[in-house]
């Protein structure tokens, strides 16, 4: 056998591969948009007052085309004001917690690393309770002009700081440690969430109340200006995806290596860190402290088109978006007419599937 031939032996069949695993990723691409697309407008759809597809659809021609649409003055209502800003404010949040977690898993090459894990949801957490029990003694001019953007800003200078200090703490001589970053992680949650429990016990009971509902997760006060105050930090991460995926793809072999493969790598941490630290902030000053999306969908996905982040960070923001508005639509129909805070759903999906991770890895390390 000549060389060529030799070479062609051994290369024949890596085309095929690819080419296999590249149509499994664009199908579950496919599939993943579908799915999101129902899922929106399902929620759109079930409710308290039920709406027909017929009159959904007339609500996009109305909102997107500008078309005077034959609709009751109560399904503009319902769709345009209370409906379509819940959805939209559910995919901006599950497309930024699922593409966080996804982010630091590939920054510190570990599946179990997750902005609510490692403390980082709850710095943001604290920032926004500090914003909702000290705002008041800001001056007038800045709370009747800016008032809806202090929650958003304030949680992602909360959750940046936290994020910066926990790198920092985890990282000597450019190896970042694993089980210190996780380590550090529960200890800054833990002192963030004494802080909290501090200006909480020292609110009023209407605040405590609202303090109370907004730990434990919801859409429930959405509304058009929060849907545009958490717009822009969404989009700069989905923005940002195909300049970090290849980055990130040469993380997983490695810092050294990714340095040698032409890659700051010092840069692009920096980058990851400011986006987790703005899209976790803005999610959760929005709808508060929700666990386990970051860390459950990345796993997911994973398994089912592989850890290339060209597909999976994309794949991560639809499923991420998916899975939170689907959980708002139990969350609000399960114990009707009241509404369930979407971590306790989340929850529930997700403590189940981060076991099952840390039994596998077990089982794998007594292999």
């Amino acid at each position: 056998m000549s060389e060529m031939t030799l070479s062609e032996a051994f290369k024949a069949p890596l085309p095929s591969t690819r080419t296999t695993r590249e149509a499994c990723q664009q199908y579950a691409m496919c599939a993943l948009t579908v799915l999101l697309l129902a899922v929106c407008v399902l929620s759109l759809a079930v409710g308290p007052t039920e709406v027909s597809l017929e009159h959904i659809w007339g609500a996009v021609e109305y909102w997107v085309l500008g078309e005077e649409a034959a609709l009751t003055l109560r399904d503009k209502v319902v769709l345009m004001d209370i409906r379509l800003p819940r959805t939209l404010l559910g995919c901006l949040v599950g497309a930024s917690l699922a593409t966080c977690g996804a982010m630091m898993q590939g920054l510190f090459r570990n599946p179990l690393a997750d902005p609510g894990l490692v403390g980082v949801s709850s710095g943001a957490a604290l920032a926004a309770v500090c914003v909702i029990t000290l705002s008041s003694a800001l001056p007038a001019w800045i709370l009747d002009g800016y008032s809806v953007y202090l929650l958003p800003w304030g949680a992602f200078i909360g959750g940046a700081a936290t994020t910066a200090l926990l790198y920092k703490v985890a990282t000597r001589s450019g190896q970042t440690s694993i089980a210190t970053m996780l380590l550090a992680g529960i200890a800054l949650g833990a002192l963030a969430g004494a802080v909290t429990g501090f200006l909480v016990f020292g609110s009023t009971d209407e605040e405590l109340r609202d303090l109370t509902f907004w730990g434990m997760g919801g859409l429930g006060s959405s509304t058009w200006p929060r849907v545009w105050s958490t717009l822009p930090f969404t989009l700069a991460v989905l923005v940002a995806l195909p300049f970090i995926a290849k980055g990130l793809n040469a993380l997983l072999l490695g810092e050294a290596e990714a340095f040698h493969l032409g890659f700051n790598t010092q840069h692009l941490k920096r980058l990851i860190i400011i986006l987790v630290a703005g899209g976790t902030g803005a999610s959760v000053a929005a709808a508060g402290a929700i666990g386990f999306v970051g860390i459950v969908v990345p796993h997911v996905l994973r398994l089912i088109i592989g850890p290339d982040h060209r597909f999976l960070l994309p794949s991560c923001a639809l499923l991420g978006a998916s899975l939170l508005v689907a959980a708002d639509v139990v969350a609000r129909t399960v114990v009707a007419p009241a509404e369930l805070p979407i971590g306790i759903i989340t929850a529930v999906i997700g403590a189940p599937v981060f076991l099952s991770i840390l039994l596998a890895r077990n089982n794998q390390v007594q292999v």
